[in-house]
């Protein structure tokens, strides 16, 4: 049986488009995984603690060795990790805050880079290779080649090398100028944003138009 981990990260609710982008994957894998089922996280609701001082070598420190709060962060690791292994498939909403990924995004990728759960501490080789993840990345502005701002964008283009060692392999889907709507400055953009929003779903259409629907 097919199954999928959604996970949401905008602190915006409601009116959060990479909600609506990771909502309408969902709707589409259910769609075209009959009998599929789901498992969802929501860091912004229940976000995953950063490391510190305290619990944050749990991963770089004998399991013999752990203190009850390396012990208690390690196990919030392999949990996390073993969610991912239990997936078919991971979408990820990522929305672009201050030109980078959230920190409660980047504190769940400090999390599943476990020696042992995600990749072979000895080989190095990632152990999460075969789970498909899907990133959805709002955008509120532009940052694209030949955007005064190209280049900017330090989410998408870190998720790909920070979850590199685990083996996932992100597809990035964008939507961007998402600020158009709601700034005045940017009323002349809400064209290219409706584009790319379409743009986006159309991309997700295709994800999984030709999934076995017998699985």
């Amino acid at each position: 049986m097919s199954h999928l981990l959604h996970i949401d990260s905008s602190i915006q609710g409601d009116a959060s488009v990479s909600r609506r982008l990771t909502a309408y994957a969902a709707q589409r894998w259910v769609e075209n995984h009959p009998g599929g089922t789901v498992t969802y996280r929501d860091l912004a609701a229940d976000p995953i603690p950063h490391f510190d001082a305290v619990s944050g070598l749990a991963r770089n420190v004998p399991a013999e060795q752990h203190t009850p709060a390396q012990a208690e962060s390690f196990a919030l690791s392999r949990r996390l990790v073993e969610e991912i292994k239990a997936a078919d498939t991971v979408l990820l909403g990522l929305p672009l805050y201050n030109y980078g990924a959230p920190s409660i995004v980047k504190s769940w990728v400090d999390h599943i880079v476990a020696a042992g759960l995600s990749f072979d501490p000895t080989t190095g080789a990632g152990l999460l290779g075969d789970t498909e993840f899907v990133v959805l990345e709002s955008q509120g502005g532009g940052y694209g080649p030949g955007t005064p701002r190209h280049g900017w964008d330090h989410a998408g283009n870190w998720i790909v090398h920070g979850v590199s060692p685990t083996g996932l392999v992100p597809r990035i889907i964008r939507a961007e100028l998402t600020m158009a709507p709601v700034n005045p400055a940017m009323a002349g953009l809400i064209p290219l944003h409706e584009k790319s929003f379409a743009d986006a779903l159309a991309e997700i259409d295709r994800l999984w138009a030709a999934a076995d629907l017998t699985a």
